[in-house]
């Protein structure tokens, strides 16, 4: 396994990044802990959830999951980067108080402690914002930040979901106040079929030093091989996935792009993995691995070269927007 910087930070994680939004909900906690240990033992050190997954009643099982599996011990936190979010609503019933969501210094203060006790653990690594929240100032984030911090609870903090203004707004705020680093990172939509990223987002992130993080780097199964899978197996995509391939085009797309691929000898999936890790700024995609097996290929994807011809054309099938602003103006 490769590692590098996150963005301007002297802290190294390893260029796949595991999501566990499925720990929980679609993997039960068994198979969870073996997963987390075969990412381990792979090399994988950078791991990230959100104090939301396991949705709706179960709100904050997959930080309980990944908890248990620390607590078996083995050096297994010393191993790990560990990554969370907040923002979205954590209160057990729909008619909740005021101030259990969002930015708020006091819902952070709240979910902070919440999500080191569900992790059992002592700090969080990188603190994540997962969402941009318009009614409270950065002021009041960094203030509740640096206190976090001066406890030792947190290390850094990054985002989630936030446009390239927001990004320069909340680290040109960090500067002003002085004494604080600001924002490391950026977990954004990127992949080969969604790159509106690089027009605003993936620029900020690098003119400000934040590593980025993709999400969905094969658009919500898009692109690990869901026509062939349809052919060969009779399994009938959803979802995004059957969404997007309605249209013509789209499917036209898909087409050109596993056909290509079979051409290399390629899996479809891996090729996108494997794609992001060519692109500028992107320090590793998030994979969410639902079995042993999907992360097994996702690591194969990691050793994985594409040449300049393949890399030209995949370009030609799913191209990028072009720079900012001339994608848009002239």
């Amino acid at each position: 396994m490769e590692y590098t910087q996150l963005g301007r930070t002297g802290l190294k994680v390893s260029r796949l990044v595991l999501g566990t939004m499925n720990f929980g909900p679609q993997t039960d906690e068994a198979d969870s802990h073996a997963i987390m240990d075969a990412a381990l033992d792979a090399g994988i050190n950078f791991f990230d959830t959100a104090n939301v997954y396991g949705w709706g009643e179960n709100k904050g099982r997959t930080e309980s999951i990944i908890g248990n599996w620390f607590a078996k011990g083995g050096e297994r936190r010393d191993k790990v980067v560990l990554a969370t979010k907040v923002y979205g609503n954590m209160a057990a019933s729909a008619d909740s108080w005021p101030n259990h969501d969002k930015l708020s210094a006091l819902n952070i203060r709240r979910a902070v402690d919440a999500s080191l006790k569900r992790l059992r653990t002592d700090h969080i690594d990188v603190y994540q914002f997962h969402h941009i929240d318009r009614n409270t100032p950065f002021e009041e984030i960094w203030q509740a930040v640096d206190v976090l911090v001066q406890q030792g609870k947190i290390l850094y903090a990054g985002s989630s979901n936030f446009p390239g203004y927001k990004i320069a707004q909340a680290n040109e705020t960090a500067a002003r106040r002085g004494g604080t680093i600001g924002l490391v990172s950026e977990q954004c939509l990127y992949n080969l079929a969604e790159r509106r990223a690089e027009m605003e987002v993936i620029p900020a992130a690098q003119e400000y030093g934040l590593g980025v993080i993709p999400w969905s780097p094969l658009h919500g199964g898009l692109l690990g091989g869901v026509i062939k899978k349809e052919a060969t197996q009779g399994r009938r995509s959803s979802g995004r996935s059957a969404d997007a391939l309605s249209d013509p085009a789209v499917r036209g797309q898909v087409q050109a792009y596993e056909d290509l691929l079979d051409k290399h000898g390629i899996e479809p999936g891996e090729a996108a993995l494997a794609w992001l890790l060519t692109r500028p700024g992107v320090t590793g995609p998030i994979v969410g691995p639902r079995t042993a097996e999907q992360l097994r290929s996702a690591i194969r994807a990691s050793e994985l070269e594409l040449s300049e011809e393949l890399l030209a054309s995949l370009d030609e099938i799913f191209p990028g927007p072009g720079p900012s602003p001339e994608a848009f103006a002239w």
